[in-house]
């Protein structure tokens, strides 16, 4: 039996090529990030910030697992718009509520593939006087080596696959998968 037989109805019609990092696998790599990030904030105010939609199952995994006093607060950024391709304009469609000058700021994002958000990102926080400003990502694939600040934490180095699952998702689907898998053509 497959190690993925029992979701197999969640799948809508399509197949999962690898399991990429299994649910053990990914909850044991959450719990080392969380003792990491809580090690590198020993004091001050926390802001955990997450980049909807994809970063919400990482997320509330990752806050229950750091071990000190934090606020958490989402943001939605949008470079799509109607299109499939990004145009590279980012537009926050919802911004953080939350004060941020001041604060230790960790933005948590599910992947880092090609950067153009996450760049367009650091530049509209960091004009909001964060004490500090770090990145905290689930996967991260190194596509690029133009990121204005690469990630401090990150779970693990992505394959060049299109993956699916614990959040990340095609097409709105697939994000409820207990793991990380990579799509079959």
């Amino acid at each position: 039996m497959s190690p993925y037989a029992d979701v197999a109805h969640l799948m809508k019609g399509r197949t999962i090529a690898r399991i990429v990092y299994d649910a053990e696998t990914i909850a044991g790599r959450v719990r080392e990030l969380g003792a990491e990030i809580g090690a590198a904030y020993p004091e001050g105010d926390l802001l955990v910030l997450g980049l909807l939609k994809g970063s919400f199952i990482f997320l509330s995994d990752l806050v229950r697992q750091i071990p000190r006093p934090l606020q958490v607060d989402f943001l939605v950024a949008t470079s799509y718009g109607n299109e499939t391709v990004s145009s590279g304009l980012v537009r926050l469609v919802y911004d953080p509520e939350t004060v941020l000058e001041g604060k230790h700021i960790l933005l948590v994002e599910d992947i880092i593939d090609s950067g153009r958000t996450l760049n367009r990102l650091v530049d509209l926080l960091g004009v909001r006087r964060p004490k500090s400003l770090e990145i905290c990502a689930l996967l991260h694939k190194r596509l690029t080596p133009d990121l204005r600040l690469d990630a401090k934490f990150v779970g693990f180095d992505a394959p060049h696959e299109f993956l699916v699952g614990y959040g990340l998702d095609h097409a709105e689907d697939f994000r409820q998968l207990p793991f990380v898998a990579s799509l079959a053509d």
